[in-house]
């Protein structure tokens, strides 16, 4: 049976592509994004009882509650919401200005939270009893292993990721939520076109800093004579897709080559810290 979806940041990149992934399958999408135009050459090839467009900028919480009842409205139900909406700032932590910062926190963090929590609310108290639904919340594989030179995007990352674990110890099993998270590797996007570039701060100027090289290895895996095991972004839609359908979904799913091992590096490191200072935990408790 077909499917009933809710994308944010739908005007581009990975959202953009799972909307006409969805769409391709024969389900019914609920496409939004600030600018309703970007989608106009979709709208031409999709009838109005298969996609339907509404703006939405996700940093207003009202006009996430408006875009989820408009998705009643027109369809009567929510099977799968791909919580998606976002973008980077490429730069140092000292070099990046605290009102970007905040800004990116605003759409990343913010904005992701609260269409998670309305998302939730919407399975358990709109749709039919028990009914439930899907929730994919993508985050990045930089929300395991931070990447210097985007600091602040990694943490906004981790903080989804935080409350999304938080959010799946909560909700009751009866409200059968299913809710997983996408961390991506890098994928080819136009992500560096909307990033923003802050300037090097003169500290990290040395060839040998690791925010230096960061920040070349970040902007070079957008440009495909330089990148380097850079995943397919139709591949990586399609197993998204495919993972809004399994019966027992895993709660994270690292995608792409490089995903596994920035998630095999950090899961590492923290069993060497554990394992090494694991005693000086000894003789902490209160007697």
């Amino acid at each position: 049976m077909s499917k009933v979806w809710l994308i944010t940041g739908s005007s581009s990149g990975i959202g953009r592509r799972m909307a006409e992934c969805a769409l391709e399958k024969g389900d019914q999408v609920v496409a939004t994004l600030r600018t309703p135009s970007a989608l106009a050459d979709a709208q031409a090839r999709y009838p109005p009882s298969q996609l339907h467009v509404v703006a939405l900028d996700v940093t207003d919480s009202a006009q996430i509650a408006q875009a989820f009842a408009e998705a009643k409205r027109v369809f009567g139900r929510l099977d799968v919401v791909f919580n998606n909406a976002g973008w980077g700032i490429i730069g140092e932590v000292e070099s990046v200005p605290e009102a970007d910062a905040r800004r990116l926190f605003d759409v990343n963090f913010w904005g992701t939270v609260n269409v998670s929590k309305e998302a939730v609310r919407f399975f358990r108290e709109e749709n039919e009893p028990g009914q439930g639904g899907r929730l994919l919340v993508v985050t990045s594989s930089t929300a395991v292993l931070p990447c210097p030179s985007i600091g602040y995007y990694c943490a906004a990352k981790a903080g989804v990721e935080a409350i999304t674990q938080v959010i799946v110890a909560e909700i009751e099993p009866e409200w059968n939520i299913q809710i997983t998270l996408l961390e991506p590797g890098f994928i080819r996007t136009d992500l560096a076109d909307k990033a923003t570039f802050t300037a090097t701060h003169p500290a990290y100027t040395k060839p040998t800093n690791a925010a230096t090289a960061a920040r070349k290895y970040v902007v070079d895996q957008f440009n495909p004579a330089t990148a380097q095991n850079v995943s397919n972004l139709d591949r990586v839609v399609a197993r998204m897709f495919d993972a809004s359908r399994l019966d027992e979904p895993p709660l994270r799913l690292p995608l792409g080559a490089d995903a596994v091992e920035h998630v095999r590096t950090q899961m590492e490191m923290i069993g060497y810290d554990l394992k090494e200072y694991k005693s000086w935990s000894e003789g902490l408790l209160e007697k």
